[in-house]
């Protein structure tokens, strides 16, 4: 059973809630998953949902091994961030991503669990649900990190969260010249359906070529507005 809209938003306004009454100040790191989850009253996928708007958000941040931190990340990691963005450009970012997520993809189809695959399955439904395109890209950065986490791997979670920083701090991903939302017949939704419904069925080949597919779809369009 997918967890409802409604289990989602209750587990954060109840994780808001936690931040602003314990009075966490920046750089203070949150209680292990387990023991957070135990106090908000909800599942650990519902406060994963939760945690992962937040970090969308830029109001939490993740360390591999570390925890998960209020507040933005470290002004040394920005700092190296937001050099890295300035050396590279659209093209770069998305060769990248053609040569990692496929291959994150695959991994996620050998090693996800079924709470793995319903996060995607709900994170994909939302996106489709997005009225503005910062929801939808919210959405969508959500499913493409359930993925990775999904190959139970952390140096392969701590990878993307670095190159999906990268491209937050690029600005060309924001010159958009379409409507205030993805269209309902916007390429990604049928996409996005093909890598879950591979990862789902363990299918690593079919995963990792659905992936390939949707980002060479995503290459060709964001470069095509870049020339106009």
């Amino acid at each position: 059973m997918s967890i409802s809209f409604l289990d989602t938003r209750t587990a954060l306004a109840r994780l808001r809630t936690y931040l602003v009454e314990t009075g966490l100040d920046h750089g203070d790191r949150l209680p292990p998953e387990r023991q957070l989850a135990e106090q908000l009253g909800i599942s650990r996928a519902e406060l994963r949902k939760a945690l992962g708007f937040l970090q969308a958000e830029g109001q939490l941040w993740r360390h591999v091994g570390r925890g998960t931190f209020v507040g933005s990340r470290p002004a040394d990691t920005v700092g190296d961030i937001a050099a890295m963005a300035r050396r590279t450009n659209p093209g770069e970012i998305m060769r990248a991503r053609l040569v990692f997520e496929p291959e994150i993809a695959r991994t996620a189809a050998l090693n996800a669990t079924p709470a793995h695959v319903e996060e995607m399955s709900n994170a994909a439904l939302k996106s489709k649900a997005a009225t503005t395109w910062r929801l939808y890209e919210t959405w969508d950065t959500r499913l493409h990190c359930v993925i990775a986490e999904a190959t139970q791997n952390s140096l392969l979670v701590g990878l993307l969260d670095t190159l999906n920083a990268v491209r937050r701090a690029a600005t060309w991903g924001r010159l958009r010249v379409q409507p205030v939302r993805p269209d309902r017949e916007h390429h990604s939704f049928a996409e996005h359906d093909a890598i879950v419904d591979a990862i789902a069925n363990r299918d690593a080949a079919a995963a990792a070529q659905a992936m390939r597919g949707h980002l060479q779809t995503v290459e060709r369009n964001l470069l095509a507005i870049g020339e106009n």
